[in-house]
């Protein structure tokens, strides 16, 4: 075997060195004895002559003991590796891309628990583990698995072996794999219990606010009233025990609360308990007092989880509130809202809010105002309203609508070509971009998503946006808007802006198409003053009453032609009832210049039979579906349409699907409302 092996590199050049130096010592004597001194160069001869043959000696001599100590060398520094491999402190493995373990060291081994898992296949030792895991397409991969009740994290990496098998007669490699992959198991259960602590450990902000606290102690006798509130703080004291918190009285109406992180998974999964607690306290108050409760997490510090927690607040009373919202950075979760929204008596909040509003409008020329796609009376009837109060402050307004759908058109006709009113009144999307890009004020009526608005690039090129609204909030709000008037318990937008006109400035008279135009849009999203109507929306109808609006002129105009109401009577013949309380049923929109009408007019339909609490019709419009949901009291159709990525009220709610088919969106709607249902959420 000696006899093959040779010396190469660097290794035989150090070798051959001495020989190599003696043959240009035997050069430099022959030349010295041709010059002319031939003593003293045949001595230079002899002596490197012998010193050459001397090297060649001791190079063959001493070749074979080189080899012998290098190789020994070889061995034992091969052993030291391998025993440094199994004494390794980290568990360590060398697999094949199936997932075959080819070999352990001692730690791996005492990890596993046996000292004969070579052969076996990973994923039946770990059964978290999946083929596909082992498929690297990077050089390394790292999985988080628990196995004998402890965390590990499993670092994979590959091994090239292409070159080390092509190279060695002994094995080879087949297929396109050209690598093992190492593997590594760290033991992070320590590490993972320390960050769950710390977790746990962090402090949530909260606040807790009585939602009629007012109202509710007026449907009282004097002499229950501090028994009432006595009770009801013992509840939210109570609710602050349980959770180990800081529980801490602001005002009357009013609490902060903290507490630690690890209690809120609890709240979760009872669903905020507390919040059907407060309502079941009766001890004779006619209304039931409800709280709504707004908590920030996930912050860097705790005063933005204090911001959190004002947010998360605004986002319940905006949605109206008897309802938890949690804040945790950008995303945002809801609990409860499932009761009807009290209405407020007072009017102050109407009455600062208009002042705030001329305030704003005042130093503006030029306002546009703009509703929702797919614009309906109500959405009309608001901007008209808002056109009356920016023209009283000798204002310029525009409304953006793009499409007038069928139920709209009989109201658009009184205006267009209408002496009283400007020719560019009604504008589109360009000539608005292009006003706005001029300072222009941008109010937005019955609408607070930038999405659903008839032209969102208003919402990014204005300072000045004003947002109006009585649909309940949702995640995706207007963000940049100067003044935010969003009344859930509010009937319709041309209620709010009703009152608003009332206070924006003193004797403000409307025309008598534009109170035909606001009292339509109260009639249309009450349904004819049969739904969401309270005192406030009986005294904005009487307003514009007074100022010439005609019921049998504005109940005249929308009446629907007979194709609508053919497709609206076949929408509600088709009718499948779901769980034994749900109507679904789909409006063909071909023939229909506005389905989405028809659709609503159809749910609203629906509830008419006996044991339907609510009611879906779905219609396939330009490539997307759009649900309209409607319910009497029980069921809160605005929290199922929520899951779809829409919203609404309580008892009027919408949403709209992309990239569905009918059946599937069906299909879809009915999953939603049967896990709802199951998990107690409606």
């Amino acid at each position: 075997m000696n006899s093959k092996l040779k010396f190469k590199g660097k290794l035989i050049t150090h070798l051959i060195y001495p020989v190599v130096l003696g043959l240009v010592a035997l050069g430099i004597g022959v030349y010295i004895y041709i010059t002319g001194e031939s003593g003293f160069g045949l001595a230079v001869m002899i002596g490197s002559a012998i010193y050459t043959l001397v090297a060649l000696v001791m190079y063959f001599v001493h070749k074979p003991v080189t080899l012998h100590e290098l190789i020994g060398f070889a061995v034992d520094y091969a052993q030291v590796q391998k025993e440094l491999l199994n004494n390794l402190a980290v568990p360590y493995g060398l697999i094949d891309v199936e997932g075959n373990l080819l070999w352990t060291n001692r730690e791996l081994e005492t990890v596993l628990k046996s000292e004969d898992a070579r052969g076996k296949n990973i994923c039946e030792i770990f059964e978290t583990f999946t083929p596909e895991d082992f498929r690297l397409e990077e050089d390394s991969k790292d999985l988080e698995i628990r196995f004998m009740d402890k965390d590990y994290r499993v670092e994979l990496k590959k091994v090239n072996v292409r070159n080390v098998f092509s190279s060695t007669k002994v094995l080879s490699i087949e297929g396109d794999e050209d690598y093992l992959i190492a593997f590594y198991l760290f033991d992070e259960t320590e590490i993972n219990w320390l960050r769950k602590e710390n977790s746990d450990r962090k402090l949530c902000a909260g606040l807790i606010y009585i939602d009629n606290y007012e109202e509710a102690l007026e449907s009282v006798e004097d002499v229950k009233k501090s028994l009432l509130t006595a009770l009801i703080e013992r509840k939210i004291n109570q609710f602050g025990v349980n959770i180990d918190a800081i529980v801490k009285k602001l005002e009357k109406d009013k609490y902060f609360i903290a507490f630690q992180y690890k209690y809120l998974e609890g709240l979760q999964s009872g669903k905020f308990a507390i919040l059907d607690e407060v309502k079941a306290v009766n001890i004779g108050n006619e209304m039931d007092m409800t709280i709504s409760i707004g908590i920030g997490y996930g912050g860097d510090t705790y005063a933005q989880n204090c911001d959190y927690s004002r947010m998360a607040m605004d986002m319940a009373l905006g949605r109206g509130g008897d309802q938890a919202v949690l804040k945790d950075g950008d995303r945002t979760y809801y609990y409860g809202g499932k009761s009807k929204q009290v209405e407020k008596n007072t009017r102050v909040k109407a009455r600062v809010k208009a002042h705030a509003l001329r305030e704003i409008l005042a130093n503006k020329e030029t306002v546009i105002i703009m509703g929702h796609q797919i614009g309906d009376i109500d959405s009309f009837g608001a901007s008209i309203g808002i056109y009356r109060a920016v023209k009283a402050l000798n204002k310029k307004a525009y409304i953006v609508l793009n499409d007038v759908t069928t139920s709209l058109r009989p109201m658009i006709n009184r205006f267009v070509g209408n002496a009283d009113y400007e020719e560019d009144l009604l504008i589109k999307s360009p000539a608005a971009i292009e006003l706005a890009k001029k300072d222009a004020a941008v109010v937005v009526v019955d609408v607070n998503r930038p999405s659903y608005t008839e032209c969102p690039e208003l919402l990014e090129i204005s300072k000045t946006v004003i947002v109006l609204d009585h649909h309940r909030q949702t995640t995706e709000i207007i963000e940049n808007a100067v003044l935010s008037y969003v009344e859930p318990f509010a009937s319709s937008a041309c209620e709010m802006v009703a009152e608003i006109l009332q206070y924006i400035q003193d004797g403000i008279k409307l025309k008598q198409v534009e109170a035909d135009a606001m009292y339509g849009g109260i009639m249309i999203d009450t349904n004819n003053f049969t739904q969401k109507t309270g005192v406030r929306t009986f005294e904005a109808a009487a307003f514009l009453r007074r100022n010439g609006a005609d019921v049998t002129r504005v109940r005249m105009m929308f009446r629907n032609d007979v194709n609508e109401y053919k497709a609206r009577a076949e929408a509600v013949s088709r009718a499948e009832i779901f769980l034994d309380q749900f109507a679904i049923s789909d409006c063909i929109a071909d023939g229909l210049e506005s389905p989405t009408v028809v659709c609503a007019q159809a749910a609203n339909e629906m509830l008419n039979i006996s044991g339907i609490n609510a009611s879906f019709v779905l219609t396939d419009y330009n490539d997307r579906i759009y649900i309209s949901a409607r319910s009497i009291d029980k069921i809160n159709v605005q929290l199922i349409m929520e899951r779809l990525g829409g919203g609404g009220h309580m008892n009027i709610a919408g949403a709209q699907l992309d990239g569905y088919t009918m059946e599937e969106a069906k299909n879809y709607l009915k999953g939603t409302v049967k896990a709802m249902v199951e998990g107690g959420d409606i």
